[in-house]
C-alpha cells in the first residue's frame, strides 16, 4: 500500500475534509478536496473512524493523536482538524 504524501497539509489548526468509505477491499486515499480515504474496518462502533484517522495521519507524518475529529461521526464526510 503506498499513501500519498500530504506532508505539505500538515499545518497547525489546518482543518482536512474527508470523504470515507469503510469495509473496503484496502486501505487508501486518494488525494483531492475532499481526501477520498478507504478502510478495511467496518462502521461500527467507531472503528473505521479510528482506522481513517490512523491511515490518515500516516499520510500527513503526524502522530493520530495530533487529529481531532470535528463533525462527521456517523457520516461519510468528515472533517478533521490537526492540533
Amino acid at each position: 500500500m503506498s499513501l500519498p504524501d500530504l506532508s505539505g497539509r500538515a499545518r497547525p489548526g489546518a482543518m482536512l475534509a474527508v470523504r470515507a468509505t469503510p469495509r473496503a477491499k484496502r486501505d487508501a486515499i486518494e488525494d483531492g478536496d475532499p481526501l477520498r480515504i478507504w478502510v478495511t474496518a467496518p462502521a461500527d462502533q467507531g472503528r473505521a473512524n479510528e482506522a481513517v484517522r490512523k491511515l490518515l495521519a500516516k499520510a500527513l507524518g503526524v502522530a493520530p493523536t495530533r487529529l481531532t475529529l470535528k463533525r462527521g461521526q456517523t457520516a461519510r464526510d468528515k472533517l478533521f482538524q490537526l492540533d
